[in-house]
């Protein structure tokens, strides 16, 4: 490494990245799962993805003082080790929350055309009202849902207005969509007591994290439940084949992974990055958009039927494709996820 320049050590599937840091820095790119301690040694920083697990394991006796992942969930990285540390940890706050919203209704359109399922008035229950949600509940009451949202931290500090407990929820809901953080207390949450309180021919969504569902108890509830619509897993890569065989609509982790979102999550990591290291030119970095055709685009919902609504949404994200691809080929999920062509995302007002 040459002397008085720093060591940076970059997941190499984080898109947009590569060029960016090496007028600062010596920057080596691995394989998110192949970064090893060895790696850090003498690396002061780390720009990752939710492959790369940092804990004392990885970080015991390495240079790293900085850590960014491209990413909004944190449960990969051990914030009290960290902490102890003295490493600073940022993450992408609501970097994919538009591609996650594309991904919810694309496929709820999508599924109830297949199954002759009508939306029109019916109930959606958002559980977790953050970035993500909060897109979701916005666009939801846009299209005519009667929306009902469950987020006890949220509603300890601004009050029950607006928000209702969970049983409530699952009892009145014609669409659960989970939208948690992945924590001690979300994590096994939809378990055979959770989906016991769903109504019968209620639509289950989840696209947060795959350890907030109890696969067994899911596997249970399908026979009772109506479609079925599943992007995150447990023990990814090695998801359980026989619960993708049940469901409705199966991807591999990719609700999020829209151009807008990977550009959003490598500009808020080099970013901070450039803050934390005082590389003044690329405090405002952001990528840019290589083709006009990637550019998000608006549609205009208001008034339409769901047979429009559908069609508009399946044009711009045909979700059935990653559905088809990932049935295809259960086994290539790391290589659909790190080979995948981002799509636009769309927006409504």
């Amino acid at each position: 490494m040459e002397e008085g320049r720093i060591k940076i050590v970059v997941d190499d599937a984080i898109p947009f990245i590569s060029g960016i840091l090496e007028p600062y820095a010596e920057v080596v790119y691995k394989g998110g799962r192949e970064i090893s301690r060895e790696d850090l040694l003498d690396a002061q920083a780390l720009v990752i993805r939710t492959r790369t697990r940092c804990d004392a394991s990885l970080l015991e006796g390495t240079a790293v003082k900085f850590i960014a992942t491209a990413t909004i969930g944190t449960d990969h990285i051990d914030h009290e080790y960290c902490d102890s540390q003295g490493i600073v940890v940022r993450n992408a706050a609501g970097c994919n929350a538009g591609g996650v919203m594309n991904y919810v209704f694309s496929a709820l359109y999508g599924v109830a055309s297949r199954k002759a399922i009508r939306l029109e008035g019916r109930k959606l229950g958002i559980i977790g009202v953050g970035n993500v949600g909060s897109r979701v509940d916005r666009v939801a009451g846009n299209l005519g849902f009667k929306v009902l949202k469950n987020d006890p931290p949220r509603m300890e500090v601004e009050g029950p207005e607006g928000f209702c407990d969970l049983d409530y929820l699952l009892h009145n809901s014609d669409v659960v969509t989970m939208h948690v953080p992945l924590d001690s207390v979300t994590r096994g949450m939809c378990d055979d007591s959770f989906f016991g309180k769903m109504r019968p021919g209620a639509i289950f969504i989840n696209a947060s994290r795959g350890e907030v569902v109890d696969d067994a108890a899911l596997k249970r509830a399908i026979p009772k439940l109506g479609p079925v619509i599943v992007d995150t897993w447990n023990n990814e890569p090695d998801i359980d084949r026989e619960l993708m065989d049940m469901v409705d609509i199966a991807t591999p982790h990719i609700a999020g992974y829209s151009y807008q979102g990977k550009q959003n999550g490598t500009a808020a990591s080099v970013r901070a990055l450039a803050r934390f290291f005082g590389f003044g030119e690329l405090y405002e970095f952001f990528p840019k958009t290589e083709l006009p055709s990637l550019e998000a685009v608006k549609l205009d919902l208001k008034g339409k039927k769901q047979g429009e609504i559908t069609s508009a949404l399946q044009y711009n994200y045909p979700i059935f494709t990653d559905d088809f691809m990932f049935r295809m080929d259960p086994g290539a999920f790391e290589s659909l996820r790190s080979h995948y062509q981002y799509r636009r995302e769309f927006y409504l007002d």
